[in-house]
């Protein structure tokens, strides 16, 4: 009976069905109060780094302006968009509508330039929400701001409040950022010191656990894929607020707007007091270490000390740089450091446990249901042996009601030992005050987030259980789930009535902060019962975390990594309730919101150097690619190729093409134009391999690698050898077998992201030096 009443409290605090709520649905709004907010959304200028760029503001600022409510008003908000471009606004967390919810096409209309829309709907609940753009990459850019709900009657005692929205920005176009992670540009990890270079994994002595990477087709232990200039609160590197007096109790109402920068929160003096998560109350407990994920929110309850101000510390899980406040006056007291994460150290460790990494990202056949195949191939698997110290600290957790699975898979990552090293930290500034002990998996889960009330569901009521492999592939920058990426899937049906309970297995190196809109979700933990509910949850490397839902709601609602990158290369699904589409948005058809995760991206290269000049241009989206090359050396040799890829999965492509090349050597007067057909493949140990045939019937293989040896410093190489058994060709003097070899190695040293020093030798064209430039 206590949970049919605990099912009941939910209903009531979740969904909003008390008379007043669904009347004002409806339309009738007369006995509620009405709250109005204008927000204006434009491109203009802003300078944070120094460097003046062109950046999207709300009402003129980044982040947008603070919308306050009270729990029982009814909101009504009108946008105005006064960009080039269209726009729309998510109400990250909050329950309403679907109609209003605001990802455009799929239940809301996009924002037109020059046109205005207003979202109206009941604030159905109270605590620290956000609100941003849904449209392509829109957030990067600026499109972000805070909300905050003051419930009906206060139950924690503070003083007052302020709220820290944090975020990461970069000066690059949020769109060239993307086109750079799709060619595998090594910059960002270059220019935050986050490489791995093969002298330094020699000098730490992980040469085997790089080439067990290698073997499974990954570079290297990854945590976080963009550079950025500058991470924020509320808007600057960092923010100063003196005028809180000693004594104070401040709720701090944290909020993660960044594009794919999770944060370490530390804070200076007396550990705080965590008392909310994802807007709702928690059991409240002193944490002074807590890893905050994209789009999630905490707050936490401090105290201004009698002597000196506090700094909060917000560091980036790479430990590529940190944002920070301080909160009173007088001598600092400053927050602890997070040490940078030891990528090496991981690598040593992931190579003693004898992980089987690297499940696809695209499958040959997406429409195949192999996500049971897909988990038990690539889920965490460790050597009995050799995984024994490394799973030191391991625990399972006995779930109340969880039902989820056998517990065996779901050992929590997050509790193992990490290798003790040397990793790479920065010098400390004065009076900082180190922490140990923190890395990329260190001590992370959501059990210290305990729920105040029950939120177990009737055991009577029916359950659909879902399997969602989170997959990616870096050398592309393809995400999905469970092999399939949003473009090439059908939509998850939810039934009303019903509990939905989905299992997370990341089959991938990186966190992946998962958020399901117009709802919030159980996150099944240690509490049991008591487990918390969010609408935000982050699943590390190689763990698996249980989610469930009670279908209360109707429409269409997204659900997708936070990372934007992740989101727009692939990885969300669309839960349906299977309910007519609303008639207003028969003008905007679904397909736009799939269309814009498989954009065609264009890049290439140029080769200016002594002996010779090269040209590479690609374009591709996530199944079809486009080539174009082109080498002209200046003693008369050249070969020119146009080409067309289809792949098939990750690493298998088939394509067609037209190859020109002189037929004499150093002579330029005969070219032969021949069709080629073949496949191409990235092999284990990443080396590009070539196999063709072309309409002379002559086989050809070639295969490449590149490895970057020092920092900023590659060595490159490429061998092909094209065989003619003369099925076609008319040999003289009785010759009935000809071949060619060419060959090429050389050094590149990157300059800058679009610029690099060249030297290389080509058996065609000679040896020389010159630039390398990327468009």
């Amino acid at each position: 009976m206590k949970y049919v009443i605990s099912f009941l409290i939910i209903l009531l605090h979740l969904t909003g069905l008390l008379a007043q709520t669904k009347a004002s649905e409806e339309g009738n709004i007369d006995n509620l109060p009405v709250r109005q907010y204008e927000l204006t959304i434009e491109q203009k200028g802003v300078n944070i780094t120094g460097k003046e760029v062109m950046g999207m503001t709300v009402n003129g600022s980044i982040p947008g302006p603070t919308l306050r409510f009270t729990e029982g008003e009814y909101a009504v908000i009108k946008v105005t968009n006064l960009m080039e471009v269209e726009t729309s606004v998510h109400w990250h967390g909050l329950l309403l509508p679907n109609f209003y919810d605001g990802v455009p096409y799929l239940n809301t209309p996009p924002i037109k330039p020059g046109e205005s829309f207003t979202y109206e709907y009941t604030i159905k609940q109270s605590g620290t929400y956000w609100y941003h753009s849904h449209t392509m990459l829109q957030e990067q850019a600026g499109v972000y701001g805070s909300i905050v709900i003051e419930p009906k009657e206060k139950k924690l005692e503070y003083d007052t409040d302020l709220v820290i929205v944090l975020s990461d920005w970069t000066n690059d176009k949020p769109m060239q950022v993307l086109r750079n992670l799709k060619r595998r540009n090594e910059w960002f990890g270059i220019k935050k010191g986050t490489a791995t270079p093969l002298n330094q994994v020699i000098a730490r002595g992980a040469l085997g656990a790089q080439f067990n990477f290698w073997k499974q087709r990954m570079e290297g232990a990854d945590i976080a894929d963009v550079y950025y200039p500058a991470f924020l609160t509320n808007g600057q590197p960092s923010q100063d607020y003196p005028d809180f007096e000693a004594g104070e109790r401040i709720r701090l109402r944290f909020i993660n707007a960044a594009a794919s920068t999770y944060f370490w929160l530390t804070f200076g003096g007396e550990d705080p007091l965590l008392v909310a998560a994802d807007g709702l109350n928690v059991v409240p407990v002193n944490r002074n270490k807590t890893l905050i994920a994209i789009a999630e929110t905490y707050d936490f309850i401090i105290t201004i000390p009698e002597n000196g101000k506090l700094e909060v510390r917000a560091m980036a899980q790479d430990g590529s740089g940190f944002t920070n406040s301080f909160l009173g006056k007088g001598e600092v007291i400053p927050a602890p450091v997070v040490p940078r994460p030891d990528k090496i150290g991981m690598m040593k460790m992931m190579a003693q446990m004898d992980m089987k990494m690297g499940a696809p990202a695209l499958k040959y056949r997406p429409g195949m249901d192999e996500r049971f195949e897909m988990k038990e191939t690539y889920g965490m698997q460790m050597n009995a042996e050799k995984g024994m110290k490394g799973m030191a600290g391991m625990k399972h957790h006995d779930n109340k009601k969880a039902a989820e699975a056998p517990q065996k898979d779901s050992m929590q990552m997050g509790q193992m030992d990490m290798p003790k090293g040397d990793a790479p930290m920065r010098e400390m500034e004065a009076g900082e005050v180190p922490m140990t002990g923190m890395s990329m998996y260190s001590e992370f889960n959501y059990d210290y987030l305990r729920s105040t009330a029950e939120t177990v569901f009737p055991e009577d009521l029916p359950v659909k259980e879902v399997l969602l492999n989170l997959t990616g592939n870096m050398n592309r920058y393809v995400w999905s789930m469970n092999g399939v990426p949003i473009s090439e899937t059908d939509e998850i049906k939810i039934a009303q009535g019903e509990v939905t309970r989905i299992r997370l297995n990341n089959l991938t190196m990186m966190h992946h902060p998962m958020h399901l809109h117009g709802h919030f979700f159980r996150v099944i933990n240690k509490n049991g019962s008591h487990s918390p509910l969010k609408h935000t949850v982050n699943v590390p490397p190689m763990q698996e975390v249980t989610i469930e839902f009670y279908g209360n709601e109707y429409g269409d609602w997204f659900f997708h990594c936070h990372i934007l990158y992740h989101m727009m290369g692939g990885m969300a699904r669309v839960f349906s309730y299977d309910t007519p589409r609303d008639e207003r948005m028969e003008p905007f058809p679904t397909e736009e919101i799939t269309k814009e995760t498989d954009l065609f991206y264009t890049w290439g290269m140029v080769d200016l150097a002594s002996q010779m000049t090269a040209l590479n241009v690609t374009s591709a989206n996530i199944r079809n690619q486009f080539n174009l090359s082109a080498e002209f050396g200046y003693n008369n040799n050249m070969e020119a190729e146009v080409s067309y890829e289809r792949y098939l999965y990750d690493y298998v492509r088939v394509f067609g093409g037209v190859n020109v090349e002189n037929t004499i050597p150093d002579n330029l007067d005969s070219l032969s134009i021949t069709a080629v057909a073949g496949l191409r493949f990235l092999t284990p140990y990443l080396f590009n391999l070539d196999v063709r045939i072309d309409d002379r019937l002559r086989p050809r293989i070639g295969i490449g690698r590149s490895v970057m040896i020092f920092p900023r410093l590659s060595v490159f190489g490429y061998y092909e050898y094209q065989a003619d058994f003369g099925v076609i060709t008319d040999f003289e003097n009785q010759v009935n077998y000809e071949s060619e070899t060419v060959w090429s190695a050389g050094l590149e040293y990157l300059l800058g992201k679009n610029i690099s020093l060249l030297a290389s030798y080509d058996n065609r064209f000679g040896a020389g030096g010159g630039l390398s430039l990327r468009f």
